[in-house]
């Protein structure tokens, strides 16, 4: 029983270390990744976890020999990391970075503005199933070509009455994985609460797919929302997009590459553009390293699984394929969010991203920064998520209510400072 004791303890130590310093190197970034996602976002339930292995292994003999000592030091130290994260997570959850807000931000009056009380000390009140008020209609088919059948999901307000906006979630999965039932559900759940009629899309996998057939099938889905929005009671006239790492890649995409023939071949005078992106920790150069060992479209994924091209004798594919490519002027607004602790895709991605989008385009360009988060961090219910989801509905229903207005050029909403926590604001 002391080396189980060593060995609940010497785990508790490390799940703390990754966590508050990850690893980045190519062999350690992955499962540095788990190890940190699960540690971090579900840190509530780790802290349980590691204090009744630490009891109940110490209470029968754990301290019966001198590794059973060296592994309650551990644990002492790893619980007490863990409890660290827990603060961490609801003391300091998103920076805005130079964002054109209009205000500092006082972190005790967002507090005050939070819709999730802090009475919440487990599990914040987003849930991975409907919520009450929420209607959800499941596996709609909206593309059909042959074999070929791509479904969404729908998450709508219960209720009836006037259009209401709507917002297309793009999952992640690396371009090879994923599915419309796993990812942006807590935030599609919120938004739908708050009025939104939220679309959760598929799209084609590689290596079946081709670049760019991923994005194809994305602005099919558009063209079909201009025809069919009003059946589940959105507005054919605003759209907005979201996604997450693959997704966050694909939604950037999606927002700035409107009316580009290339990308929606036999329906180019489809209008397949929209009101505002939010684009979560996703990829936005796959030609310049900058924070990456080697360009990220020199990867074998890029290259032999997704794009199926040499990055040395095609560059211009991978540059094509890069949402920093197509920079342009007319760029709907952008609220970029990305965590500090990412170890798949580096935190200098985005910034780099920000930066050049901002020389560009003359819509806002918000930049939120989640401050101690991994990658996926939206996935489960978590403190950091339930901030970020209350902060993307805010920016969201400010640019509708804009648009309501009739205002041509949209600016940053006023709403946004109502919603998130910490740091300057320029």
């Amino acid at each position: 029983m002391p080396f189980a004791l060593l060995a609940v303890g010497v785990t508790a130590l490390l799940l703390t270390v990754n966590a508050h310093a990850p690893r980045y190197g190519a062999a350690l970034a992955v499962p540095s990744f788990f190890a940190g996602w699960l540690t971090i976002e579900l840190a509530p339930h780790l802290l349980v976890a590691e204090v009744a292995g630490i009891g109940l292994t110490a209470a029968y003999g754990g301290l019966g020999a001198w590794p059973g000592w060296v592994g309650l030091g551990a644990g002492v130290v790893g619980v007490a990391g863990t409890a660290a994260t827990i603060v961490a997570s609801r003391r300091t959850v998103v920076t805005l970075r130079e964002s054109g807000a209009p205000m500092e931000i006082d972190p005790s009056e967002t507090r005050k503005t939070s819709r999730y009380p802090i009475s919440h000390l487990i599990l914040p009140p987003l849930c991975l199933i409907p919520r009450p008020g929420v209607r959800v209609h499941r596996n709609i088919v909206f593309r059909q070509e042959g074999r070929l059948r791509l479904k969404l999901d729908v998450y709508r307000p219960a209720s009836g009455g006037e259009l209401r906006p709507g917002v297309m979630q793009i999952h992640g999965g690396a371009w090879v994985i994923g599915d419309k039932r796993e990812q942006g559900l807590p935030l599609l759940n919120h938004l739908a609460v708050h009025g939104w009629v939220g679309f959760n899309v598929n799209y084609r996998l590689s290596p079946r797919a081709t670049w760019p057939d991923h994005l194809i099938d994305l602005k099919h889905f558009i063209a079909w929302y201009r025809e069919h929005a009003r059946e589940y009671g959105a507005d054919p006239d605003f759209l907005c997009v979201t996604g997450g790492s693959a997704g966050g890649h694909l939604a950037a995409l999606v927002a700035l590459t409107a009316g580009e023939a290339e990308f929606q071949p036999g329906f180019e005078d489809v209008d397949t553009s929209v009101r505002g992106a939010v684009p979560f920790y996703g990829v936005y150069d796959l030609v310049e390293p900058g924070p990456w060992p080697v360009p990220m479209g020199a990867t074998s994924l890029m290259e032999r699984r997704v794009i199926k091209k040499s990055f040395t004798e095609d560059t211009e594919a991978f540059a094509k394929a890069s949402p920093v490519s197509h920079l342009r002027p007319d760029a709907p607004p952008f609220f970029v969010v990305h965590g500090s602790h990412d170890t798949l895709v580096p935190v200098a991605e985005a910034r780099r991203f920000v930066k050049r989008l901002r020389e560009t385009s003359h819509s806002p360009v918000v930049y939120a920064e989640m401050q101690g988060g991994q990658h996926a961090f939206d996935v489960f219910p978590s403190y950091r998520t339930a901030r970020v989801v209350e902060a993307v509905e805010h920016f969201l229903t400010g640019l509708h209510r804009q648009y309501a207005e009739g205002v041509r050029r949209p600016s940053v909403p006023s709403e946004i400072t109502d919603s998130v926590d910490g740091g300057p604001v320029g």
